[in-house]
């Protein structure tokens, strides 16, 4: 079996199962918050995040890592008047 790169994202085994929003979906190993969230097409200056039960400040965001099992609720900033 020859070694080749996945062009439409990770292959099985290069995938980690993270629950976010109640669901569990797979996403790519190595991935910090903010680039989770790139993955999911968001725009992260509309979010807010609690990560494994925590409301998770922005200052954060950069330093975490998502690991298999982690729960994330994604919320959108909705403003208005």
């Amino acid at each position: 079996m020859s070694d080749q790169s996945h062009p439409n994202g990770p292959s099985p085994s290069d995938a980690i199962a993270v629950q976010i929003n109640g669901e569990l979906q797979p996403c790519p190993d190595g991935l910090n918050l903010p680039a989770l969230l790139e993955h999911l097409g968001l725009n992260p200056r509309l979010l807010a995040v609690e990560y494994n039960g925590e409301i998770l400040h922005r200052q954060y965001w950069e330093g975490t890592a998502i690991r298999p099992g982690d729960q994330i609720e994604i919320v959108t900033i909705v403003g208005g008047g």
